[in-house]
């Protein structure tokens, strides 16, 4: 983790004005390609949200302005490693929020992934153990094939990118699904929300 010194970032002029709003987030939905993803998960007895809550995390670790966080200083901070927070459903269709640590390995990955979910299944609160901006905050709205996504606002800063999957849809031989990507202008442009959409497509048609 670094702190970057804001005086000499090219992003200086960007950060300081979309840093005033009262809400910097903007979004973005495109629709990814999961054929392969879903085989994957289907050959290697892998959960499919596993695999491309995995294929999600990778891109977001190629991309360095995603691992950009506002910290209580007003510091803009540069993560080495950003991990999962995902919301989980209970058979009683409350759900939880978890914090899962990325790991590169899929299968490690997935025993970190089951951990939290049991963790979640047994009991009834809403929040994790680990309370840390070093993430990014999902869920999955596996019933519903959006186009397009709201988060919820609570007025205050934050700086945690916010993504949500859409139902897997089959569309003729090819299996498809919507992303919503939620992000602070103050740190991310449309720029990097492509760079993402780039390489989280490549990591699904190579898990």
């Amino acid at each position: 983790m670094k702190i970057l010194d804001k005086n000499t970032w090219n992003r200086k002029a960007h950060f300081e004005f979309f840093n005033t709003f009262v809400d910097p987030y903007f979004a973005v939905t495109f629709k990814v390609d999961v054929t392969k993803a879903y085989e994957f998960s289907r050959i290697n007895n892998v959960s499919f949200f596993v695999t491309y809550l995995h294929a999600t995390m990778k891109a977001v670790n190629e991309v360095e302005n995603f691992k950009y966080r506002i910290n209580k200083d007003n510091d803009v901070v540069a993560f080495n490693t950003i991990h999962a927070s995902p919301t989980i459903l209970r058979p009683n269709k409350t759900f939880g929020f978890t914090f899962i640590n990325y790991d590169e390995d899929i299968l490690k990955f997935q025993g970190n992934f089951i951990k939290e979910k049991e963790r979640v299944f047994n009991s009834n609160e809403l929040f994790p153990p680990v309370n840390s901006i070093d993430c990014i905050h999902c869920s999955s709205l596996p019933w519903v094939n959006f186009t397009g996504h709201k988060e919820p606002f609570n007025g205050q800063k934050d700086s945690i990118p916010k993504l949500a999957f859409s139902k897997m849809e089959i569309n003729g031989k090819k299996r498809e699904m919507q992303i919503a990507v939620s992000v602070n202008h103050a740190l991310v442009d449309g720029y990097h929300v492509g760079q993402f959409n780039n390489r989280i497509q490549f990591h699904l048609n190579n898990p």
